[in-house]
C-alpha cells in the first residue's frame, strides 16, 4: 500500500474526512492546509514525514518504523 491508500483507510476507518484533517492541522500548526492540499500531496507523494506524523496524531495514530 502506499502512504496515501493507508491514510485514506485510516481515516475511514476512523470517520474523519481529509478537511477535517486539515482543519485541525491548520488549528494546530498555524500554517493553511485544506482538504484538496493534502490530497495532492499524497498524489504527488510529496506529503512530509511531519504532516503525516501530525495525520496520524489527530486521528489517534503513531508512525513507527519496524525492523524487517
Amino acid at each position: 500500500m502506499s502512504v496515501r491508500e493507508d491514510i485514506k483507510a485510516i481515516l475511514a476507518q476512523e470517520n474523519w474526512k481529509l478537511a477535517d484533517v486539515a482543519k485541525e492541522m491548520t488549528r494546530i500548526t498555524g500554517k493553511n492546509y485544506s482538504g484538496p492540499n493534502l490530497s495532492q500531496k499524497m498524489s504527488r507523494k510529496t506529503l512530509k514525514y511531519e504532516e503525516a506524523q501530525l495525520i496520524g496524531k489527530i486521528v489517534g495514530y503513531n508512525l513507527r518504523f519496524f525492523k524487517q
